[in-house]
């Protein structure tokens, strides 16, 4: 019986069974439902004064109070009911209209309409209750969209006098970069505090560290100059892509050297003035030192260094003239990284330059920066990078900037040693605290050794004090626990595929592949060579007339796409993501899903926009196996991980029963994880023989071949 039984019944003696069980169902929602007794009477007033004229509103007021009450008493221990099985209320209705007459009649009783309530105000209280429901979901997503935009970075630092006054008077002309003594923060979380930052000129430095600890907002705070640096060091961060428009990709790279472009034009404008007959001879002498000038910035190269550069991108001949609107998101984000390259700032600020490019394409920036002449400092993940690009790594951790010597192999090496000497350290001078201790509680009440453990005493006092070695903690993530089906689980026979029957080309021709819950599959290729193309068609999200796929019955397949965190409600928390697609489910089981991809703890709680790219992509994997998938389709997943989360995403690859087919550009990963490799290109899908060493080998010969 419901709590509101007993009131309605003492009230509204004359009220239908069918109204008031609808009164009940709408009084029982929960507290959030109702902001107040007022929410109540406007819900369910108009219907209860209706059924009994001899209440006045005051008295049904009065009885909306009492039932907030009751519900305020209820909401302190709420207890979710669930249904045992799923009720299929079509099915039901059908069975009863095809009753029999007769014996519907002994159960449907006739009822009185007498009493019951005007079928107009019933939709009139509905739809009031329905638009305060709404008004009050709409005020929740403006309350978290105004706290999302109000956490920005912000920077504080402690300036140099000696330094000020040398950049006043413009005698700073030093190109090495230090910022010392300084703090950032994201909102209220402290991300530096009293650090420092020291960039030799033509050193390149690597930036390292775990997911939302910075690295991101750092880069940004120098590249606007909320962190000060010498006004003369010019800077460049390639963070935006470059914006389409008629200008073709060429033209763009070379609109980046500001000088060549001022002295071409002001030569176009004296040649077009002496050409129409105007006799000056400054003119003259202005366009032989015009040209003088054109010959010491070698502006006769440009064209060609800039074409280089953007082979190496992957722009061929043709896509070199094209206008830069034609191009997606990802090769103007290529686009903005080669007008970097060519404009040779002082300081060139990279973040995860790797993610947009391709293994060739990588394999060409990684041999392009290791000349590079000025000050490079570069976000990354990828491994191979760089143990090939930077000279030093700066390790950001525990709210500090750490520099170290070498690549990223070496500092592994030397953090590794300076960790275990610390801890050796450490642990030391616990044994000789323990020791002294000890003659001290030995000798305290000894009058002979009173001085002697007095001076024990003060010396304890003055010992620094202890603080034990922080180890970084081990990233785990975790797939589903499923049964492995049995082959064949997947099987794609001789498949053709054209986006449009106009297309003069197929993406694909004659693909034959197959893949089983052993299955280990990673796909390698130039960009534009179809990889995300083959993987939409094994999901399903694209389909062939030519060719056949066979799927296994049982198969449930999760797909990560390449730009899956786009596709995340930003002003939704990482709970309300997953409980926006599985309704109905208790918070601990969401928690727990996103604790088995890091999120966890106040994290789980935070809105979408406030994450880091790594945290994001946890969130979108957390949401792809929610729905327990036994087959995994992996596009680019490394995006924006941490090494620490790279290496913990093989791992869990490796212990997953089911099959996997990936894409991805990380050498390590695939090193770890692959047991069979595909090559997207020339309109087909190939299996190589000798794995990502050989396809490498394919690659540099290439490029040998087209230096």
């Amino acid at each position: 019986m419901s709590k509101f039984t007993d009131i309605l019944k003492k009230n509204f003696p004359a009220m239908d069974n069918e109204l008031k069980e609808y009164v009940e169902g709408v009084l029982e929602g929960s507290l959030d439902d109702f902001e107040n007794s007022d929410d109540i009477y406007d819900a369910v007033g108009d219907i209860l004064q209706s059924v009994n004229s001899e209440k006045t509103e005051e008295n049904v007021r009065d009885l909306c109070k009492q039932f907030f009450n009751i519900l305020k008493v209820d909401s302190k221990n709420e207890v979710r009911k669930v249904l045992n099985a799923p009720v299929n209320i079509a099915e039901m209705a059908k069975n009863m209209e095809s009753m029999d007459k007769d014996i519907q009649s002994i159960w449907v009783v006739n009822k009185d309409n007498s009493n019951k309530v005007d079928t107009k105000k019933l939709e009139k209280a509905e739809a009031k209750l329905q638009q305060k429901q709404e008004k009050r979901l709409d005020a929740t997503k403006n309350q978290v969209a105004q706290t999302v935009k109000l956490q920005t970075a912000t920077a504080s630092q402690v300036t140099n006098k000696k330094n000020t006054k040398m950049e006043q008077k413009g005698t700073n002309r030093s190109m090495d970069i230090k910022i010392e003594n300084f703090d950032l923060a994201f909102g209220d979380k402290v991300l530096l505090q009293n650090a420092d930052l020291l960039l030799s000129f033509g050193r390149r430095y690597g930036l390292v560290g775990r997911n939302g600890l910075g690295k991101t907002t750092l880069l940004r705070m120098i590249s606007d100059r909320q962190l000060q640096i010498p006004s003369h060091i010019t800077v460049l961060h390639v963070e935006q892509e470059v914006v389409g428009d008629e200008t073709s990709a060429v033209d763009s790279v070379l609109e980046c050297d500001t000088e060549r472009t001022r002295l071409l034009t002001r030569e176009k404008d004296i040649l077009a003035a002496l050409n129409s007959g105007v006799q000056d001879t400054s003119l003259s002498a202005e366009l032989s030192e015009i040209y003088i000038q054109l010959q010491n910035i070698e502006a006769d190269k440009a064209v060609a260094r800039a074409s280089v550069i953007l082979k190496g991108l992957g722009f061929d001949a043709d896509m070199q003239q094209r206008p830069t609107k034609s191009f997606s998101g990802g090769w103007r984000m290529r686009l903005a990284l080669a007008r970097a390259l060519f404009s040779k700032p002082d300081l060139l600020l990279l973040d995860e330059p790797t993610n947009m490019l391709d293994i060739k394409a990588i394999i060409w920036l990684e041999n392009y920066l290791q000349t590079w002449p000025t000050t490079l400092l570069v976000v990354s993940h990828d491994r191979n990078f760089l143990d090939t690009v930077p000279t030093d790594i700066i390790h950001l951790h525990s709210q500090i900037l750490e520099p170290y010597k070498g690549n990223y192999e070496q500092f592994e090496k030397t953090k590794n040693e300076k960790l275990k000497a610390q801890r050796r350290e450490y642990e030391a001078q616990l044994a000789y605290r323990a020791h002294v201790q000890e003659f001290i509680d030995r000798f305290r009440y000894n009058a002979n050794r009173a001085s002697s453990v007095q001076s024990k005493i003060k010396m304890l006092e003055k010992l620094p004090e202890l603080k034990p070695v922080e180890k970084e903690i081990e990233v785990k993530l975790k797939f589903p626990e499923v049964e492995p089906l049995n082959p064949p689980v997947m099987a794609i026979s001789e498949i053709e595929f054209r986006y449009s029957s106009s297309d003069p080309l197929p993406i694909f021709k004659n693909v034959s592949l197959s893949a089983t819950s052993d299955s280990r599959i990673c796909i390698v290729g130039e960009n534009g060579a179809g990889k995300s193309t083959l993987l939409k068609i094994i999901v399903g999200q694209l389909s062939t007339i030519i060719g056949n796929i066979v799927l296994h019955r049982s198969l449930r397949i999760g797909y990560f796409a390449q730009h899956h965190v786009d596709h995340l409600n930003m002003n939704q928390t990482c709970v309300g993501v997953l409980a926006e697609l599985f309704p109905g489910r208790p918070d601990e089981e969401y928690r727990r899903q996103l604790g088995s991809f890091g999120i966890s703890g106040t994290l789980a709680l935070q809105s979408i926009a406030s994450l880091s790219g790594g945290q994001k992509s946890r969130v979108a994997l957390a949401k792809m196996c929610m729905a327990e998938p036994n087959f995994l389709v992996l596009d680019e997943p490394t995006n924006h991980l941490d090494i620490e989360t790279i290496d913990a995403l093989g791992k869990a690859i490796n212990a997953f029963k089911g099959g996997i087919i990936l894409v991805s550009h990380d050498e390590r990963l695939i090193k770890v994880v692959c047991k069979e490799l595909w090559v997207c290109g020339n309109r087909t899908v190939r299996a190589i023989e000798g794995g990502l060493d050989e396809y490498k080998r394919e690659v540099y010969k290439e490029i040998e071949e087209n230096s």
